[in-house]
Order: structure tokens, then sequence, then C-alpha cells
């Protein structure tokens, strides 16, 4: 079942989601008018409301977010310049939420605007995103990037790991089984952008990617949303063939199959996931048109 909760103070889309110690937060992301945002917000469900945080150092949209024990590693993403060209970032900065405070942590070895994040026994993988070079004039004629990298928590060291299979950006990351899934993605092929239903999978104790055969998305997505919740995967909305959808479906590996659910109150792309006690919360996003930012937060129960 869907539930509206209480709105975001400033609406935004590609915000970095975290979640801790019963609490949602929400890190920068992109505004009205496509400005990035430094601004922090955090979300109590007891009470059903937003609240400031201490503002990121530096505003970005397109980054994304791990939590490791009493830190929350905001990592990567950009801005649009004043001459309109793009500055993706290598940046990470850790948030400390006990002190609502934040200290400067180790870049990574390439910037990642908009990759696919997971976080598996203490390390942190980020996976493709915007190309570095593909700085002129935004995603219409992107080629995605397939460079991969993972954090570890006890040298405190990025390094690199095998590359995707196909290059891309916004994607999605999971951890599934014990494995991490890059899912969907778009990328520019030539004549036009292409979105993909692939789910590719990484093995951290062999390093290698592989597909399972008939395991894919239920749909060609970018820009949707991703999340694990009782063992099983999720994927919300996002870009389609048919432009920004309103689908909803969940993956059960013991039944290796895709259902049908509910679907979100209207159509969303580029939102911020959220996973609480009471459900998974879609944070934000772009609606339908592909241009207006939204501020609403709805509640899903499975």
């Amino acid at each position: 079942m869907w539930f509206t909760r209480a709105p975001l103070k400033i609406a935004r889309s590609h915000p970095a989601i975290a979640s801790y110690k019963g609490k949602i937060y929400a890190f920068g992301g992109g505004g009205p008018a496509f400005l990035s945002l430094n601004s922090v917000e955090i979300y109590d469900p007891e009470e059903d409301r937003w609240y400031e945080g201490n503002p990121m150092p530096t505003a970005r949209s397109g980054a994304v977010a791990a939590v490791m024990g009493d830190r929350i590693y905001v990592i990567g993403g950009g801005f649009r310049k004043a001459d309109g060209k793009f500055q993706f970032l290598p940046l990470v900065e850790i948030y400390l939420p006990e002190k609502d405070a934040w200290i400067t942590g180790p870049s990574m070895i390439q910037p990642h605007d908009y990759p696919g994040i997971a976080l598996h026994e203490k390390r942190i993988y980020i996976m493709g995103g915007h190309h570095p070079d593909a700085t002129e004039g935004g995603p219409s004629r992107d080629p995605g990037f397939s460079f991969c990298e993972v954090f570890d928590a006890g040298p405190g060291v990025w390094r690199e790991i095998s590359p995707l299979p196909v290059p891309r950006f916004a994607l999605k990351g999971a951890v599934l089984n014990g494995r991490v899934l890059a899912t969907g993605g778009v990328a520019f092929t030539g004549k036009s952008l292409t979105e993909y239903d692939r789910i590719d999978i990484y093995d951290p104790v062999e390093g290698i990617w592989t597909q399972k055969e008939g395991f894919s998305l239920p749909w060609p997505a970018a820009g949707h949303g991703v999340c694990i919740y009782r063992e099983c995967l999720y994927i919300f909305g996002g870009y389609s063939t048919e432009g920004i959808n309103s689908r909803v479906a969940r993956y059960d590996p013991d039944m290796n199959q895709w259902e049908v659910l509910p679907s979100i109150d209207k159509p969303r792309a580029a939102m911020g996931i959220g996973v609480g006690d009471e459900g998974i919360y879609i944070i934000g996003g772009w609606e339908i048109d592909g241009r207006t930012v939204m501020d609403t937060v709805v509640l899903y129960r499975p």
C-alpha cells in the first residue's frame, strides 16, 4: 500500500539518500532551475517531518551515499558551471550524524556522476556514471562510463576493479545473495540514448562480472529506484522506452521471478530511495516532463 508523507522543504531530483538510526537523510541533488544543492534534509518518521541538517561543503547533484558505522559517505556527483559545462567530481565528503558535522574523505580514483553504488561487507562499490569527458552538452551524447572502484574502510583507500561490461550512467546498485548488482542505466549508443534492462552481477571474491540467464529488469530503466527490502529486489519507475513511468515490481530470488506491484502515485525518475522500518520511501525526483522537480514523498509498505 502507498501512503503520503511530509514533503521535502526543497524540491529536488538526484539526491543522495541514506538511512541511519531510523531516520532518512537527503543530501544535495538538483533543485528548481537545475541548480545543484548543498542542503541536507533529515526525515523523522515518528514526527513525519523533515528538518535541516548542516549543509554539505560542496553543492552537487548525482552524488550517492552509503553508511558505514557512524559515518555517512557522500560520494561523487557534479554540478553545472556558469559557462554551461559540467564538472564531475571524485569528491568524498563524510557526514557525522551524531555531531551534524562534515569531514573530508579520500577522493576516488576517477570522477563519478550519477553512478551505481552498493555496500557489501564494509566495502563501497562505485559503478560507472557519466563519462568524465562528457562535460559539454549533458547526457544526450554521453557514452557512459565503465570504470568501477571499491573503497575498503580498513585501509581507507580506493582501488580499481573490473569495469562494467556495458558503460552507462543513471544505473542503480544493490547487493543480493552476496553479489553486487548493477541494474539498468542509459548511454548514447551512436544514434540515440539507450536504456538497458540488463543486470550485471559482480562476484567480490572472483572479481568478475557475469549475467544470470533470464535475470534482467522487467523493463528498460534509467534513473529508476532500486533497493533490497526483506531479501527481495524492488524497482520503481525511472526512464524507459516510453518515457518516465510509475511502474513497480519485486524480484523474489527464491522464486526467481518478478511480481508486478501497485504503481507509484505518479511517474517519477531521478528520485531518492530510502529504506526504513516502516517500508520504502520514494523521495522527490522528476515528474513526467523530465524538467519539473518534486518535493513529494510517498511510502510503500509491502
